[in-house]
C-alpha cells in the first residue's frame, strides 16, 4: 500500500505552506533546491515542521484541504503539538 504525506513547511520568516505528496523524501530535496519554482522557491520554505502519513490520497487530499482553511494559530499548535521546538524534521534526510 502507497503511502501519502499532508506537511507543514515554514522559513526563518515563518511563512507557513501546507502541502501534499506521495513521497516526501523525494519533496523535501525539490524544496530545498528550489528544484520546482512558485511559492516555496519564491519564499524559500524547506523546513519540515511537521506531516503526517495517509494511505489514501483522498484522505491526505482532505486533510490538506481541511488545514489550509484554519488560522494561522491552529497550524501552528499542530505544529507544537508533535515539535515543540519547530526544527526541521528533515535535517538529516540527505
Amino acid at each position: 500500500m502507497k503511502s501519502h504525506y499532508v506537511y507543514l513547511l515554514t522559513n526563518r520568516s515563518k511563512t507557513l505552506y501546507v502541502g501534499v505528496t506521495n513521497d516526501l523524501l523525494r519533496r523535501m530535496a525539490e524544496h530545498k533546491t528550489q528544484w520546482i519554482p512558485g511559492f516555496t522557491s519564491r519564499y524559500n520554505l524547506d523546513r519540515l515542521v511537521w506531516f503526517e502519513e495517509t494511505d489514501r490520497i483522498e484522505g491526505a487530499i482532505a486533510r490538506e484541504k481541511q488545514i489550509k482553511g484554519w488560522l494561522r494559530s491552529k497550524k501552528i499548535a499542530l505544529i507544537e503539538s508533535l515539535n515543540r521546538d519547530g526544527r526541521d524534521l528533515s535535517e538529516d534526510w540527505q
